[in-house]
């Protein structure tokens, strides 16, 4: 039996900061999931897997904005 099936693994959580976002105070931004669901001065945002997947099923039916996170790129 593996560690899923025992429940000893959590179930994956999807967090969005979005300090890390370059989309971050852009047009872009006041149309993402993540402004949709958090207000006018999004922060962060974690979903459980399960979240995640019902967010992304409602997007792609056009019902709620989609996520439009963009890491920033990374130094050097």
């Amino acid at each position: 039996m593996s560690e899923t099936e025992r429940g000893i693994v959590s179930d994956i959580e999807l967090s969005i900061s979005c300090s890390d976002c370059v989309r971050r105070s852009t047009p872009d931004c006041g149309d993402c999931l993540v402004s949709y669901v958090l207000g006018d001065e999004p922060d962060e945002l974690t979903l459980s897997s399960q979240l995640a997947d019902v967010a992304s099923l409602l997007s792609s039916q056009g019902m709620i904005p989609r996520l439009k996170f963009h890491r920033v790129s990374g130094e050097g």
